[in-house]
């Protein structure tokens, strides 16, 4: 039976469900979603104790924003990066680097426009990863977890077996930040993420799904790459 792949959509960012053999969700969303979310998933007839695992891909805040009433409502452990799990139970803070002007331009206006905003509740880490890849056959997903820096030193990603691939922010799709999908507006080590776009597109990729707009095809990723020399 095909894995399936849920797109919940949370406000600025998406969050996605793999339901198969067991459920896993992967990412949380920004703050005061957890309500949101339950509704969305009841709707995909999905019940919230099924959830045996929840895989955060890094700890940006419109991804962890809300984890901690997540996991109070399922009680399903949280996996994150070792390097990105201070993002989540300490609050850890970094600041975003902007690719290219539109994405300089974002940095410096945007985000610290919405800082004061933006509340997030600290939550325990239960698994922080340091050896990769993370199998996720346990949890009922023949897919496993991949270390994919570059947006952030902690990124992770999910790859399935059926070829789909989860990447959090290693691209996007969206406004504002993008016009069309492609790589991501903020990078905090371009080097390092063209080198893990270059490993995930050797895999057999059929379909990306980003955490802001709509899944596209891995072949724009490969003539975005086309670029660089790095």
């Amino acid at each position: 039976m095909a894995i399936s792949v849920h797109t919940i959509s949370l406000g600025i960012a998406n969050v996605f469900i793999l339901n198969n053999r067991g459920t896993v969700l992967i990412d949380c969303g920004p703050p005061k979603k957890a309500d949101v979310f339950i509704k969305q998933l009841e709707a995909a007839g999905i019940k919230a104790q099924e959830i045996g695992l929840i895989i955060i891909t890094h700890g940006h805040w419109d991804h962890i924003g809300s984890a901690a009433d997540i996991k109070k409502l399922i009680g399903a452990d949280i996996v994150m990066h070792q390097q990105e799990k201070k993002w989540l139970e300490e609050l850890y803070e970094s600041p975003l680097h902007g690719v290219g002007i539109w994405g300089k331009i974002l940095a410096k206006t945007m985000v610290p426009a919405m800082k004061p905003f933006i509340h997030v509740r600290p939550a325990a880490v239960d698994i922080a990863l340091d050896q990769f890849p993370f199998s996720l056959e346990p949890y009922g997903i023949a897919g496993r977890i991949i270390h994919t820096p570059g947006h952030t030193t902690g990124s992770i990603s999910v790859l399935l077996d059926s070829g789909e691939a989860i990447v959090g922010d290693m691209a996007m799709n969206s406004l504002p930040m993008r016009l069309s999908p492609g790589l991501p507006t903020f990078v905090e080590n371009l080097e390092a993420l063209v080198a893990s776009w270059r490993m995930l597109l050797k895999e057999n990729l059929k379909i990306i799904y980003p955490s802001h707009g709509g899944p596209f095809s891995p072949d724009i990723i490969r003539q975005a790459l086309s670029r660089y020399t790095l």
